[in-house]
């Protein structure tokens, strides 16, 4: 019997581990471009909303190919969608403007046909101001408001590591928007995608940002298709994307009318035993977000103020037991407003009105 080499051995080992390494990786990377990256919960949401939509809407043209169908699950069809124009406080001036110069191109567009030269609608509409100024529940009441499906885009969604991937992505967020109109791509922090264009930027940026360009102006003439960012640094956006964004709207800090028109809608159906007037004026500075933080703790202090007297005395609760709660005070918010940040107590304190 002949004597094997070992070398011939160690080598023959080597190449099948060599192999098998190669073919692994290779069904990966083959895998990865064939799946897009997504992960099992994304193509089971897009499955979804590719579902939502064929049923709302049974003569659409929903023949997507592989880049609109990964795109799918950040589609959200307007009746899904839980936010009204009533459930905004303080921003009527706003909503009065989206109304008239947004919603009714989106749903009613024979109505300008006459002067359909000079009352089209904007490609683009942009909302800025601080965090917490009610710029997303904006975003989300005028999908709900004009019955148009909502796409809500992060980088996430159209970056891909493969080169030039992304720009087929953006491509197919335009084309997905045409095939689904009236239809709203909302692109939340847009600053961190259309920023400032320099030398220094990277090719692949660039890149889309030029795709992007092109193909918003490319979105046809019936506004059916309305590109809304939102942002609180809108001066680091270009100037050649908020060309593209003629109706601006400042979100800003509500005012003393503003704070006590959106506790009325946070208390609508509170029990509580004090004025709210008394309650907006010593809010100064705050936004609708932070109002929205301060009556929740406000309820978890009267909450707790129960727990302590009858459940952690020993009491024990029976399943049907009707709980009733006192009504909030005052003092239940004050005590919150105390222990924030000393800077913001101390402008409330000089500024206790607008």
């Amino acid at each position: 019997m002949p004597r094997l080499d070992p070398k011939v051995i160690t080598d023959t080992i080597f190449f099948l581990g060599a192999s098998l390494s190669l073919y692994y990786l290779t069904s990966q990377l083959m895998s990865d471009m064939k799946g897009r990256g997504r992960s099992k919960e994304d193509k089971q949401k897009a499955k979804m909303s590719l579902q939502r939509l064929q049923t709302a809407n049974p003569g659409i043209n929903l023949d997507l190919n592989e880049y609109e169908s990964s795109l799918l699950s950040c589609v959200i069809p307007p009746d899904e969608i839980d936010v009204h124009f009533d459930d905004i406080g303080g921003l009527d001036d706003i909503i009065s403007d989206l109304q008239e110069s947004v919603i009714l191109p989106l749903t009613c567009p024979q109505l300008f046909d006459q002067y359909a030269s000079l009352l089209q609608a904007p490609k683009g509409v942009l909302l800025y101001g601080p965090p917490g100024c009610g710029k997303t529940m904006l975003a989300k009441a005028l999908a709900s408001e004009s019955g148009a499906n909502f796409i809500s885009i992060r980088m996430s969604n159209i970056m891909d590591k493969w080169y030039g991937e992304s720009n087929k992505l953006v491509d197919a967020m335009f084309s997905l928007a045409q095939k689904i109109q009236p239809c709203i791509i909302f692109i939340d922090e847009i600053d961190s995608f259309l920023r400032e264009r320099s030398s220094s930027d990277h090719e692949m940026t660039a890149m889309l940002k030029a795709e992007f360009m092109t193909l918003w102006d490319g979105l046809t003439s019936s506004g059916r298709i309305l590109i809304l960012g939102a942002t609180n640094r809108p001066n680091d956006i270009d100037s050649a994307f908020m060309r593209r964004m003629p109706k601006r709207f400042a979100v800003t800090l509500p005012d003393l009318s503003q704070r006590l028109n959106i506790l009325n809608k946070l208390m609508n159906h509170v029990n509580y035993d004090f004025e709210l007037d008394d309650l907006a004026r010593v809010t100064s500075g705050l936004s609708g977000s932070d109002l929205m933080e301060l009556c929740r703790n406000a309820a978890v202090n009267s909450t707790r103020e129960y727990i302590r007297h009858n459940v952690l005395n020993g009491k024990p609760m029976k399943p049907d037991e009707k709980v009733i709660l006192r009504p909030l005070q005052l003092n239940d918010f004050q005590q919150t407003l105390s222990s924030s940040d000393s800077l913001l107590r101390d402008d409330m304190v000089i500024n206790p009105v607008d």
